[in-house]
C-alpha cells in the first residue's frame, strides 16, 4: 500500500511535473512571441508612418463639389447629390492658418457629416494656401472678409435662402465682421467656436494685453514686412503654445504604435494636427489682425476698416451663438464673451463646453456635444426643433475668471499634469502673467505721458512746433495708419499729408505767404481740416470763423483780407467784398459765384504744375509765432483770442497727457474746428496722442449713436451743453453697451455732468479749463469731484489765486505791497506764470510776489478747496454787485442745474431803481415740473448771501453756436409779469415763494 501509495504519489508528482513543464514552455513562448509581435507591429506601423506620413485608415472624406472658384476662395458644397428641398443652409468658415478640412476631419462624426445627417445643407469656404495661390502672400484681412461676403451672395442665389454663418477661431471673427459689413443681409444667424472679440479681457494664455500690444508693434514694423509666415512656422508656433500637450500626444502615439486598432480612429485627426491641417499666414492679414484687433481691440470697440469702410459689430442684429471652451487658452472665455457687449443689437447666446481650442470643433467632445447642439440650434431657428438645453442667453457681465471656469480648469490641469508627469510651469506662468499684466497697466499711462511732457518742457521761443509739423512727423512714422474718419470713410496719414501738401501748393499759387492772415469759413469736413493744417504748414495764420457769423465785422476786426471757404459758405464769404478761395466738394461740383466777386477755385489748380518758390520751407512755424485767431461773440461784443504755436502745443500735449490718448483711441469731435475745444482739445489732443480723429458734421444725436459704434469711439469731446441734446434724444438707453471711456471738454453744467455719467457708465468726464492768453491749463483728471476744474496739468503754467475785489476790480495787497495769496475756499483771481513765449506787455502783471516776477491774469475768479482742486466762480465782468456783496453766478447755475427738472439756466444782475438783484432764469425739461420747494432745496448748498433774489421759469433759453446758454438773449427778452412760476427768496423763512404783483412792484420800483 505504501509502495502503491508511493507510486501513485510519484505518478501524480510526475504528471504534475510534466504539466508544469508544458505550461512553462508555453509561458516562455508567449513571453518571447508577444514582444516580438509587438515589435514587428510597431516596426510595420512605423514604416507605414515614415513612408506615407501616417497610417492608412478607412475614414473617408465627405463628398463635395467646388461650386465657385475665385482668386480668394473656392466654395465647396458638401453632399451635392442630396436634393432634399427646403433645408436650412450653413456656410462654414475656417481660420486663415487651418485648412477647410477642419470641418470634415472626423468624417461622418465631423461637422459636415453630423449637420448633413440632421437635414442641413452644408457649404464651406476654402481660402486655399497662400503658398500656392496667386498673390497669396499679399492677402490682407479685408480680402478674407470680402471673400466670405461673396460666398454668401452665391449661396443665397443658389439656394434662395439666408445662411447660418459659422466660423472657427479667426473664421468666427470673419463671420462677425462679414455680417457687420453686410449689415446682416442674407445671414440668418451666426455661430462661432472659440472666436475672441475682446482682446483686452482675455489674451491667449493670460498674457498682458500691453505686452502683446507692444510685441504687435515690433512684429508689424520689423518682421511681417520681411518674413513670410509659412505653414511649418504656423504649425510649430501652435505646438509651442502648449508644448506639454504636444509632447504628451506624441508619446501616446509612440506608446500605442503597435496597436493599429486603437490608433486608426484618431489617425486622421492626428495627421491633421501634426502636418496636413496647417497653412501659411499672409503678412498683411496678420498685420491687420495684430493692429486692428489685438492692439486696438476694434472688434470690441468698433471702427475696424474693410477697404476704407468703417465697420462695427453693433451692425449685427441676427441671433448669435458663441461656443465657449472652458479650458480654451487661445480663445479665452472672457474674450469670446465680449461679443455680447460688442453686438448690443443682437440676441447673443452661448454654449459652454469643457474643451480646449481644437476640441471645440474636432474630436470626440465635438462629436458628442458641439455638433449636435449646432444641429439643434439651426433647426430651432428654422422652426423644426426646440432651443437646445445647453444653450443659454449670454450675460453682459464681464467675468474674467469665474469660479466654475477656475475649478474646471484646475481639474483639467491636474489631469494633464498627472498624465504628463509634469509640471509647475503653468501655475508659475499664471501668477507671473497676472503680476506682469498689473504692472503694464499701472505703468502704461506714465510711459505714454512722459515723452509728451518732456517735449512740452523742451519748447523754447525758437522751437519749430506746429500742427503741420506734427502731422508730417506722424505721416513719416506710419503712412498707412488711420488719421481721421468722416462720413463712414477712413483717411490715412499718407493720404491726408498729400492732400495738405496739395492745398499748400494751391495757396502759394494765389499769393499766400507766411504770416498772411487767412479767414477760414467752413463747415466741419475733411477739407476744413486740410485747410487749417495747410495754413499751419505754410506758416500762415488761420483766422477761424463760424459760418453764418458777421464776417465783414470780424474780418475788419482781425485784419483779414482773404477768406478760405467751402461751396456752402461761398455766398456769405463773397458778400464781404474780400478775395475768396474755395476748397472742398470735389472738382466736379459747380460753383454759384456771385457777380463781380473775386473768387478762386482751389480745386481747379493742378498742384503738380505749381512751382514752389525759393522762400518756401514746410512747417516753418516757431513756438512764439501766431498760429490761429479765434473769434467768439456776436453783435457789438466780439472776443478775439490770439493763439501761438506754443499755446496750441500746450493744449495739444496737455490734453493727450491728461486724457491718456494713444493709438488705441478714436476721438469723436462734436465741437466745430472754429471753436477752441475743436481746435485745441479735439484736433490738438488727438494729433499729439497719435489717435484717430472722427469728425462730426453737426450735433445729430441719431448719427452720434450710429457713429460711436461704427467708428469705435473711445473719447468724445464736447463744449458746454452739447451732451444735453444727446441725452434728451435717448439714443443711448441706460446700460446700453458702448465703447466710450471718456468725455473731454469744458463748460459742462454740473447736473448734465451727472446725467452723462449715469447714462454712459463706466465712462468718465474730464473737464478742462484753459486760458487762451497765457499758459494756464486745469484738468479734473480723476473726475471724482463733479463740477471742479481740477488742478494744473503738468508742463503748463504754475498757478496762484490772489485776493481780488470784483466790485472795484482791484487786486488786494499785503503791507509789503505784494499781492495777497487767497486762503482755501476764498474767491480770488486766477493767475499763471509767464514763459518767455508770452508778451507780458499785453495785459500781464509784474512784481506780484517778488520784484520782477511775471504773471498773466485770467479773466476768471476761482476758489481752491483744501485738497488743491480749483472751482470756477465767475468771470470778472459778470459778478453781480448786490447790496449784500458780490454774488458769483457759476455756483448759482451749478446748484440749479443739479435739479432733475431743470434743463438750462442762467444767472445775471437785474438793476432796479436803487439796487441790483441777483436773478436766475431756468427752463424745464419736457415731462417734468418745477416747484419753489425744489429751488429752495437745491440752493441750500450755497451760503445765504449767495442765493439768488429771484428765480423764474422761461419757455426756452437760447444757446450760442458753441452751445453755451445765452444770458444776453434771456436779458434781451425782458422780464414778463410775475406769475406762479416766478419766485422770490424770503430771507426770513429761507424759502422761495411765489412773487406776487404787489411785492414785485416794491422790489422793482
Amino acid at each position: 500500500m505504501a509502495s502503491s501509495s508511493g507510486r501513485v504519489g510519484a505518478g501524480d508528482a510526475g504528471q504534475g511535473q510534466e504539466k508544469s513543464g508544458s505550461e512553462a514552455v508555453k509561458f516562455n513562448a508567449r513571453s518571447v512571441v508577444g514582444p516580438i509581435e509587438r515589435l514587428v507591429a510597431t516596426a510595420q506601423n512605423g514604416l507605414e508612418v515614415i513612408r506615407f506620413g501616417g497610417l492608412v485608415h478607412e475614414i473617408e472624406s465627405s463628398p463635395y463639389e467646388v461650386v465657385e472658384r475665385k482668386r480668394m476662395y473656392r466654395l465647396r458644397h458638401y453632399f451635392p447629390d442630396d436634393t432634399v428641398a427646403d433645408r436650412p443652409v450653413v456656410v462654414l468658415v475656417p481660420p486663415i492658418m487651418v485648412t477647410a478640412e477642419i470641418w470634415d476631419v472626423n468624417g461622418a462624426d465631423g461637422a459636415v457629416g453630423i449637420l448633413h445627417e440632421g437635414g442641413i445643407d452644408c457649404w464651406v469656404v476654402d481660402f486655399g494656401s497662400p503658398a500656392t495661390e496667386e498673390g497669396g502672400w499679399d492677402r490682407d484681412l479685408a480680402d478674407h472678409v470680402l471673400a466670405v461676403s461673396s460666398a454668401i451672395d452665391t449661396v443665397n442665389e443658389i439656394t434662395g435662402r439666408g445662411v447660418h454663418l459659422m466660423g472657427y477661431s479667426q473664421g468666427g471673427m470673419f463671420a462677425y465682421q462679414t455680417a457687420a459689413y453686410r449689415n446682416g443681409k442674407g445671414v440668418e444667424s451666426i455661430v462661432t467656436f472659440g472666436s475672441p472679440v475682446d482682446a483686452v479681457a482675455g489674451m491667449p494664455f493670460g498674457l498682458p494685453h500691453g505686452l502683446v500690444s507692444d510685441a504687435a508693434d515690433f512684429l508689424t514694423d520689423h518682421v511681417l514686412n520681411r518674413l513670410p509666415i509659412t505653414d511649418s512656422m504656423v504649425r510649430l508656433g501652435f505646438q509651442a503654445l502648449d508644448p506639454v500637450k504636444t509632447a504628451r500626444a506624441r508619446i501616446d502615439f509612440l506608446r500605442q504604435l503597435h496597436n493599429r486598432e486603437a490608433l486608426l480612429p484618431k489617425e486622421r485627426q492626428r495627421r491633421f494636427l501634426e502636418a496636413d491641417g496647417w497653412l501659411g499666414y499672409p503678412g498683411p492679414a496678420l498685420t491687420d489682425l495684430l493692429q486692428q484687433f489685438v492692439k486696438h481691440n476694434r472688434m470690441m470697440l468698433g471702427g475696424f476698416v474693410i477697404r476704407d469702410q468703417l465697420i462695427s459689430l453693433a451692425e449685427i442684429t441676427c441671433p448669435i451663438l458663441a461656443f465657449v471652451g472652458e479650458v480654451d487658452d487661445i480663445g479665452q472665455p472672457a474674450a469670446v464673451r465680449g461679443i455680447v457687449r460688442a453686438a448690443p443689437n443682437a440676441e447673443v447666446y452661448e454654449a459652454c463646453i469643457v474643451a480646449g481650442h481644437f476640441g471645440l470643433v474636432s474630436g470626440s467632445t465635438a462629436t458628442r456635444q458641439t455638433w449636435p447642439v449646432v444641429r439643434d440650434w439651426v433647426n430651432y431657428l428654422s422652426g423644426r426643433a426646440d432651443l437646445p438645453t445647453q444653450v443659454e442667453r449670454m450675460s453682459t457681465e464681464v467675468v474674467r475668471n469665474g469660479p466654475r471656469t477656475g475649478l474646471t480648469r484646475a481639474v483639467h490641469a491636474l489631469g494633464s499634469l498627472a498624465e504628463a508627469g509634469t509640471s509647475l510651469g503653468k501655475t508659475i506662468e499664471g501668477v507671473a502673467g497676472q503680476t506682469l499684466r498689473g504692472t503694464v497697466e499701472l505703468t502704461g499711462e506714465a510711459a505714454r505721458a512722459l515723452p509728451r511732457l518732456t517735449r512740452l518742457g523742451m519748447i523754447q521761443p525758437h522751437t519749430r512746433i506746429s500742427l503741420g509739423r506734427l502731422l508730417s512727423e506722424q505721416a513719416r512714422r506710419g503712412p498707412q495708419r488711420e488719421l481721421f474718419l468722416f462720413d463712414d470713410r477712413v483717411h490715412t496719414q499718407e493720404a491726408v499729408n498729400q492732400r495738405i501738401d496739395n492745398v499748400v501748393r494751391g495757396l502759394i499759387s494765389v499769393g499766400v505767404r507766411p504770416a498772411t492772415r487767412v479767414g477760414v469759413v467752413m463747415e466741419t469736413r475733411p477739407s476744413a481740416l486740410a485747410a487749417v493744417a495747410a495754413l499751419s504748414r505754410l506758416g500762415a495764420v488761420a483766422v477761424l470763423l463760424a459760418p453764418g457769423s458777421e464776417l465783414s465785422k470780424v474780418a475788419d476786426l482781425t485784419g483779414t483780407r482773404l477768406l478760405l471757404t467751402d461751396p456752402e459758405n461761398l455766398a456769405s464769404a463773397a458778400a464781404t467784398g474780400h478775395r475768396v478761395l474755395v476748397l472742398g466738394g470735389g472738382d466736379a461740383r459747380g460753383l454759384d459765384i456771385p457777380a463781380g466777386a473775386d473768387v478762386v477755385d482751389l480745386e481747379q489748380i493742378d498742384p503738380a504744375k505749381v512751382a514752389l518758390p525759393a522762400w518756401y520751407r514746410p512747417n516753418p512755424g516757431l513756438a512764439r509765432e501766431l498760429a490761429y485767431i479765434l473769434v467768439t461773440g456776436t453783435g457789438d461784443k466780439f472776443d478775439v483770442k490770439y493763439v501761438t504755436n506754443h499755446r496750441w502745443a500746450l493744449s495739444a500735449f496737455g490734453t493727450a497727457s491728461a486724457a491718456d490718448l494713444g493709438r488705441h483711441d478714436t476721438v469723436y469731435c462734436l465741437a466745430p474746428l472754429h471753436h477752441s475745444s475743436g481746435l485745441l482739445v479735439s484736433l490738438g489732443g488727438a494729433v499729439a496722442g497719435g489717435s484717430r480723429i472722427a469728425l462730426a458734421r453737426s450735433l445729430d444725436p441719431a448719427r452720434f449713436a450710429e457713429e460711436v459704434h461704427r467708428y469705435g469711439v473711445t473719447v468724445v469731446t464736447y463744449t458746454w451743453t452739447m451732451m444735453r441734446d444727446i441725452l434728451d434724444a435717448d439714443t443711448f438707453p441706460n446700460g446700453h453697451p458702448h465703447p466710450i471711456r471718456l468725455f473731454i471738454g469744458s463748460g459742462m453744467p454740473r447736473g448734465l455732468w451727472r446725467r452723462t455719467l449715469e447714462r454712459f457708465e463706466p465712462a468718465r468726464v474730464l473737464e478742462f479749463y484753459a486760458s487762451i492768453e497765457g499758459d494756464v491749463v486745469l484738468a479734473n483728471v480723476s473726475g471724482t469731484k463733479v463740477g471742479s476744474k481740477g488742478r494744473p496739468v503738468p508742463g503748463t503754467a504754475k498757478v496762484e489765486l490772489i485776493a481780488y475785489d470784483p466790485l472795484t476790480d482791484e487786486i488786494q495787497v499785503e503791507d509789503t505791497g505784494f499781492a495777497r495769496r487767497c486762503a482755501d475756499n476764498e474767491v480770488g483771481l486766477l493767475i499763471g506764470t509767464v514763459s518767455d513765449l508770452v508778451d507780458v506787455s499785453a495785459g500781464g502783471l509784474r512784481g506780484v510776489f517778488a520784484p520782477g516776477d511775471s504773471w498773466m491774469p485770467t479773466e476768471n475768479l476761482f476758489r481752491r478747496d483744501a485738497d488743491g482742486d480749483y472751482w470756477l466762480m465767475d468771470r470778472r465782468d459778470t459778478v453781480i454787485p448786490t447790496p449784500r456783496g458780490p454774488v458769483y453766478t457759476q455756483p448759482v447755475v451749478d446748484a440749479l442745474n443739479d435739479i432733475t427738472a431743470v434743463d438750462m439756466e442762467v444767472a445775471f444782475g437785474l438793476p432796479t431803481r436803487d439796487r441790483v438783484l441777483a436773478v436766475a432764469a431756468v427752463s424745464v425739461r419736457s415731462g417734468f415740473t418745477l416747484a419753489p420747494k425744489d429751488v429752495t432745496e437745491a440752493v441750500r448748498v450755497l451760503p445765504a448771501d449767495q442765493r439768488p433774489d429771484i428765480v423764474y421759469v422761461v419757455d426756452d433759453i437760447p444757446r450760442s453756436r458753441t452751445y453755451r446758454p445765452s444770458t444776453r438773449a434771456v436779458q434781451a427778452a425782458g422780464r414778463s409779469e410775475p406769475d406762479d412760476n416766478t419766485w422770490w427768496y424770503n430771507r426770513t423763512t429761507e424759502n422761495y415763494e411765489v412773487l406776487t404783483p404787489d411785492l414785485a412792484a416794491r422790489l422793482f420800483a
